[in-house]
């Protein structure tokens, strides 16, 4: 088992939720996040003053998959997230030892099923 960690743009997440459920994969874990890579924020003007926003919105989408799936959501991540610009995000991909469901005690692929 894998967990997928992928961070982009927020615009691209129903897309994205949308695909996913298409392959079968309805588990994820959705948080709002904000950070700054290459693009270092972005500067603007708020009633003639100027400033700077160092962290940039971003949504973050975790899944624990089985490792077959992995190249398939990775290409799917890709081709819904990337727009060619700065700031498209990163996906990371963690081994993962085991997972238990709480509710059934059940573990391993069963627990993520």
């Amino acid at each position: 088992m894998k967990k997928v960690e992928a961070i982009f743009r927020p615009e691209h997440f129903q897309d994205l939720r949308n695909k996913l459920e298409t392959i079968g994969v309805n588990g994820l874990t959705v948080s709002e996040v904000a950070g700054c890579g290459k693009q270092k924020g972005q500067k603007g003007v708020f009633r003639g003053s100027k400033f700077e926003i160092t962290l940039v919105p971003k949504i973050k989408v975790e899944m624990v998959v089985e490792n077959e799936k992995v190249d398939e959501i990775i290409n799917i991540i890709q081709s819904i997230c990337r727009t060619n610009s700065v700031g498209d995000g990163k996906i990371f991909i963690i081994p993962i030892e085991n997972a238990v469901r709480i509710r059934t005690g059940e573990t391993g692929k069963q627990a993520i099923l």
